[in-house]
């Protein structure tokens, strides 16, 4: 059986040392005997210095480089040997019991192989944070939405997500998973850089029969937005950009006809932004699709190589029922 002592906890850190003061503590408080891990990604700040003199008891990995979230944790988790892996934000408060829930299910259902808490927002702890919110879902072109959370309507926290559901993507803010199932899934993918690798993770895990659950009796505090904000173009380049990378590797059948909707979509959206006076963001969505034809080469050659499974979506378009039937709620 688990025990919580078989768990790392690693946080991936650049230049966060504000971050670090902030919600290291609560971490270190409520997490039992997991083993914490600082992941520094080649900071220029005093993150590590703090950690090492404020906390000795966490252990530091330091990357060489700064190669955003998917090759940073790619690179620190390999020194990492505790079965039981939870790749968590540096802006997250955990709460008290948090780790409980989620050791109960993972020793409950061997199938479970990825895990993500209920997320609520820290600076509104009433409701739910945009990055996971209740577990996260995808429709068939590849726009990723969650329970509590469509585009950018967020829901209060009633209770209505209290429960534990199989969903088909875990936010990469507060992330768990069997280190045999990241090892064999061959980790992130590192081309993704950041945003929506985590989708991609669970995407294939889904290919291969993996289970991801929501876990709604374990509550964290996201802050979001601390390395990138929404309002960032470079983020929203990375979104649009890594949608259709996942579209591209992983989606069953007519990917042809997919690809090309949802860049028709994508290019309304560009349009939208026009019209709002934000041309960077018009720019950001350009770029994405050109960075996106020259991977497209590369996608190919690991669409044929991956499995694939049929069922991955719910809804056939998230956009269609939120702008169109104003389902606003999932």
């Amino acid at each position: 059986m688990l025990q919580t002592k078989d768990l790392a906890i690693v946080i991936l850190n650049w230049n966060g040392k504000d971050l670090l003061e902030q919600f290291l503590p609560s971490v270190i408080k409520y997490s039992d005997e997991a083993v914490i891990y600082v992941a520094d990604n080649a900071s220029t700040d005093a993150s590590v210095a703090f950690v090492t003199k404020k906390f000795p008891s966490v252990k530091l990995i330091k990357n060489t480089e700064n190669g955003g979230y998917a090759k940073g944790y790619n690179d620190a988790l390999k020194h990492v040997e505790e079965p039981l892996l939870c790749l968590l934000n540096s802006d997250i408060e955990v709460t008290k019991n948090w780790l409980q829930p989620i050791m109960s299910e993972f020793n409950s259902n061997p199938t479970t192989a990825i895990i993500q808490p209920k997320i609520l927002d820290y600076k509104d702890k009433s409701h739910f944070e945009y990055a996971g919110a209740a577990g996260g879902f995808i429709d068939k072109y590849a726009f990723p939405y969650c329970r509590g959370r469509i585009f950018d309507t967020i829901e209060k926290d009633n209770g209505q997500y209290n429960d534990t559901k199989t969903i088909f993507w875990a936010s990469g803010a507060c992330f768990f998973i069997k280190n045999e199932v990241f090892k064999t899934l061959n980790g992130f993918d590192e081309s993704f850089f950041a945003h929506m690798e985590e989708i991609d993770l669970c995407w294939r895990a889904f290919n291969s029969n993996y289970v991801t659950k929501y876990i709604g009796a374990s509550t964290v505090y996201h802050v979001g937005g601390a390395t990138l904000t929404n309002t960032n173009p470079k983020k929203t380049y990375l979104n649009f950009r890594n949608s259709l990378f996942t579209l591209v590797k992983h989606t069953d059948s007519h990917v042809v006809f997919r690809v090309l909707l949802k860049m028709s979509l994508d290019g309304i959206a560009g349009l939208r932004f026009l019209f709002q006076l934000k041309p960077s963001f018009f720019m950001a969505i350009l770029k994405a699709h050109m960075s996106f034809y020259y991977h497209l080469p590369r996608l190919i050659k690991q669409r044929k190589q991956l499995p694939k499974r049929s069922g991955y979506y719910e809804t056939p378009s998230i956009v269609w029922s939120y702008f169109i039937k104003n389902r606003t709620q999932f």
